[in-house]
Protein backbone atom coordinates (compact mmCIF):
# COMPACT_ATOMS: atom_id res chain seq x y z
CA UNK A 1 0.00 0.00 0.00
CA UNK A 2 2.71 2.45 0.97
CA UNK A 3 4.80 1.50 -2.05
CA UNK A 4 1.91 2.55 -4.29
CA UNK A 5 1.60 5.80 -2.32
CA UNK A 6 5.31 6.48 -2.76
CA UNK A 7 5.10 5.80 -6.48
CA UNK A 8 2.12 8.11 -6.94
CA UNK A 9 3.72 10.97 -5.01
CA UNK A 10 7.19 10.56 -6.46
CA UNK A 11 8.86 10.10 -3.08
CA UNK A 12 10.98 7.30 -1.69
CA UNK A 13 10.85 8.07 2.03
CA UNK A 14 7.18 7.68 2.96
CA UNK A 15 7.44 4.16 4.37
CA UNK A 16 10.21 5.20 6.76
CA UNK A 17 8.28 8.31 7.77
CA UNK A 18 4.83 6.80 8.16
CA UNK A 19 5.37 3.41 9.85
CA UNK A 20 5.24 4.24 13.56
CA UNK A 21 4.59 0.68 14.76
CA UNK A 22 5.24 -2.30 12.49
CA UNK A 23 2.79 -5.12 11.94
CA UNK A 24 3.07 -7.65 14.79
CA UNK A 25 5.00 -10.81 13.94
CA UNK A 26 2.32 -13.00 15.47
CA UNK A 27 -1.24 -11.71 14.91
CA UNK A 28 -3.37 -11.43 18.05
CA UNK A 29 -6.33 -12.83 16.14
CA UNK A 30 -7.14 -14.89 13.07
CA UNK A 31 -9.14 -13.06 10.47
CA UNK A 32 -12.45 -14.81 9.79
CA UNK A 33 -13.20 -12.79 6.67
CA UNK A 34 -11.84 -13.26 3.19
CA UNK A 35 -8.13 -12.58 2.77
CA UNK A 36 -9.12 -9.98 0.16
CA UNK A 37 -10.94 -7.87 2.75
CA UNK A 38 -8.99 -4.87 4.06
CA UNK A 39 -9.93 -2.86 7.16
CA UNK A 40 -8.39 0.57 7.80
CA UNK A 41 -9.03 2.33 11.12
CA UNK A 42 -8.44 6.07 11.63
CA UNK A 43 -8.23 7.79 15.03
CA UNK A 44 -10.23 10.91 14.21
CA UNK A 45 -11.04 14.11 16.11
CA UNK A 46 -11.70 16.69 13.40
CA UNK A 47 -8.28 18.34 13.75
CA UNK A 48 -6.21 19.16 10.62
CA UNK A 49 -3.81 16.29 11.30
CA UNK A 50 -6.62 13.77 11.76
CA UNK A 51 -8.18 15.11 8.52
CA UNK A 52 -4.87 14.35 6.83
CA UNK A 53 -4.78 10.84 8.31
CA UNK A 54 -8.33 10.19 7.09
CA UNK A 55 -7.53 11.56 3.62
CA UNK A 56 -4.48 9.27 3.39
CA UNK A 57 -6.59 6.30 4.51
CA UNK A 58 -9.20 7.03 1.82
CA UNK A 59 -6.49 7.42 -0.83
CA UNK A 60 -4.81 4.15 0.15
CA UNK A 61 -8.20 2.41 0.27
CA UNK A 62 -9.05 3.67 -3.22
CA UNK A 63 -5.71 2.62 -4.70
CA UNK A 64 -5.89 -0.77 -2.98
CA UNK A 65 -9.38 -1.39 -4.33
CA UNK A 66 -8.31 -0.45 -7.87
CA UNK A 67 -5.16 -2.56 -7.77
CA UNK A 68 -6.52 -5.67 -6.06
CA UNK A 69 -10.33 -5.60 -6.29
CA UNK A 70 -10.24 -6.09 -2.52
CA UNK A 71 -13.18 -5.14 -0.34
CA UNK A 72 -11.84 -2.14 1.61
CA UNK A 73 -13.53 -0.54 4.62
CA UNK A 74 -12.39 2.72 6.22
CA UNK A 75 -13.51 3.34 9.81
CA UNK A 76 -13.18 6.55 11.84
CA UNK A 77 -12.97 6.21 15.63
CA UNK A 78 -13.50 9.08 18.06
CA UNK A 79 -12.85 8.44 21.76
CA UNK A 80 -14.20 10.51 24.63
CA UNK A 81 -11.81 10.10 27.54
CA UNK A 82 -13.37 9.31 30.89
CA UNK A 83 -10.33 10.08 33.02
CA UNK A 84 -9.15 13.66 33.25
CA UNK A 85 -5.88 12.58 34.81
CA UNK A 86 -5.12 9.96 32.18
CA UNK A 87 -1.46 9.01 32.01
CA UNK A 88 -1.67 8.54 28.24
CA UNK A 89 -1.57 11.94 26.50
CA UNK A 90 -3.59 11.81 23.32
CA UNK A 91 -3.18 12.96 19.76
CA UNK A 92 -6.66 14.35 19.87
CA UNK A 93 -8.30 17.41 21.40
CA UNK A 94 -11.03 15.64 23.28
CA UNK A 95 -13.88 17.49 25.04
CA UNK A 96 -14.73 17.22 28.71
CA UNK A 97 -14.69 13.80 30.31
CA UNK A 98 -17.81 11.64 30.45
CA UNK A 99 -18.92 9.05 33.03
CA UNK A 100 -17.08 5.78 32.63
CA UNK A 101 -18.81 3.80 29.93
CA UNK A 102 -17.71 1.04 27.63
CA UNK A 103 -19.89 0.96 24.59
CA UNK A 104 -20.05 1.72 20.92
CA UNK A 105 -22.88 4.14 20.31
CA UNK A 106 -22.37 4.92 16.66
CA UNK A 107 -21.52 2.63 13.80
CA UNK A 108 -22.65 3.81 10.44
CA UNK A 109 -22.06 2.10 7.13
CA UNK A 110 -22.75 3.76 3.82
CA UNK A 111 -24.34 0.54 2.66
CA UNK A 112 -27.21 1.27 5.05
CA UNK A 113 -29.78 3.76 3.86
CA UNK A 114 -29.43 6.08 6.81
CA UNK A 115 -29.63 9.83 6.33
CA UNK A 116 -27.55 11.86 8.74
CA UNK A 117 -27.74 15.61 8.93
CA UNK A 118 -25.20 17.99 10.41
CA UNK A 119 -25.98 18.83 14.02
CA UNK A 120 -26.85 22.47 14.62
CA UNK A 121 -24.14 24.41 16.43
CA UNK A 122 -25.34 25.83 19.71
CA UNK A 123 -23.92 28.37 22.13
CA UNK A 124 -23.17 25.55 24.58
CA UNK A 125 -22.17 22.26 23.01
CA UNK A 126 -22.11 19.13 25.16
CA UNK A 127 -19.35 16.55 24.69
CA UNK A 128 -21.77 14.18 22.96
CA UNK A 129 -22.97 16.93 20.62
CA UNK A 130 -19.36 17.80 19.84
CA UNK A 131 -18.63 14.12 19.14
CA UNK A 132 -21.64 13.97 16.79
CA UNK A 133 -20.35 17.02 14.91
CA UNK A 134 -16.86 15.51 14.61
CA UNK A 135 -18.14 12.18 13.32
CA UNK A 136 -20.44 14.02 10.91
CA UNK A 137 -17.32 15.69 9.50
CA UNK A 138 -15.72 12.27 8.99
CA UNK A 139 -18.83 10.94 7.24
CA UNK A 140 -18.87 14.04 5.03
CA UNK A 141 -15.28 13.38 3.96
CA UNK A 142 -16.26 9.78 3.22
CA UNK A 143 -18.94 10.91 0.74
CA UNK A 144 -16.32 11.63 -1.93
CA UNK A 145 -14.76 8.21 -1.60
CA UNK A 146 -17.88 6.16 -2.39
CA UNK A 147 -16.69 3.14 -0.48
CA UNK A 148 -17.64 1.30 2.68
CA UNK A 149 -17.30 3.57 5.71
CA UNK A 150 -18.10 3.22 9.40
CA UNK A 151 -17.82 5.62 12.31
CA UNK A 152 -17.44 4.75 15.99
CA UNK A 153 -17.86 6.77 19.17
CA UNK A 154 -16.15 5.16 22.15
CA UNK A 155 -15.79 6.09 25.82
CA UNK A 156 -12.73 5.43 27.97
CA UNK A 157 -8.95 5.36 27.62
CA UNK A 158 -7.97 6.31 24.07
CA UNK A 159 -5.27 3.69 23.53
CA UNK A 160 -7.42 0.95 25.09
CA UNK A 161 -10.47 1.81 23.02
CA UNK A 162 -8.46 2.02 19.80
CA UNK A 163 -7.05 -1.44 20.52
CA UNK A 164 -10.56 -2.80 21.15
CA UNK A 165 -11.86 -1.44 17.84
CA UNK A 166 -8.81 -2.75 15.98
CA UNK A 167 -9.35 -6.22 17.40
CA UNK A 168 -13.14 -6.31 17.03
CA UNK A 169 -12.94 -5.09 13.42
CA UNK A 170 -9.90 -7.22 12.54
CA UNK A 171 -8.10 -4.12 11.32
CA UNK A 172 -5.04 -4.20 9.09
CA UNK A 173 -3.82 -0.67 9.84
CA UNK A 174 -4.47 2.08 12.38
CA UNK A 175 -3.86 5.63 11.12
CA UNK A 176 -2.90 8.36 13.58
CA UNK A 177 -2.56 12.09 13.01
CA UNK A 178 1.02 12.28 14.27
CA UNK A 179 4.36 11.97 12.52
CA UNK A 180 6.83 10.70 15.09
CA UNK A 181 7.56 7.42 16.83
CA UNK A 182 8.33 9.55 19.89
CA UNK A 183 4.74 10.78 20.18
CA UNK A 184 3.16 9.93 23.58
CA UNK A 185 0.29 8.06 21.89
CA UNK A 186 2.71 5.62 20.25
CA UNK A 187 4.15 4.81 23.66
CA UNK A 188 0.62 4.42 25.04
CA UNK A 189 -0.33 1.94 22.30
CA UNK A 190 2.68 -0.21 23.15
CA UNK A 191 4.95 -2.41 21.08
CA UNK A 192 2.45 -5.30 21.04
CA UNK A 193 -0.37 -3.41 19.36
CA UNK A 194 -2.53 -5.79 17.27
CA UNK A 195 -1.85 -4.15 13.88
CA UNK A 196 0.54 -1.82 12.11
CA UNK A 197 0.24 1.87 13.03
CA UNK A 198 0.82 4.55 10.42
CA UNK A 199 1.21 8.28 10.98
CA UNK A 200 1.24 11.15 8.53
CA UNK A 201 4.48 11.97 6.68
CA UNK A 202 6.46 14.91 8.01
CA UNK A 203 7.05 15.99 4.41
CA UNK A 204 3.35 16.86 4.15
CA UNK A 205 4.15 20.31 5.59
CA UNK A 206 6.88 20.99 3.06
Amino acid sequence: MLARLQSATGRDDLIEQMVLLPEPKKPFYNKPQSSKAVNLIVAYDGSPKSHTALDIAFWIAHQTRLATNAEVTVQAVYVLEDNQSSQAPNILSFPQQQPSLECQVSEVSKSVTLVLTQPKLQAIVTPLQQADIILWQARSLAEEWQGCFKSHLRFGCISTELAKVVESENADILFLGCNSVNHPMIEALGSNFPCAVLGIPSCIDE
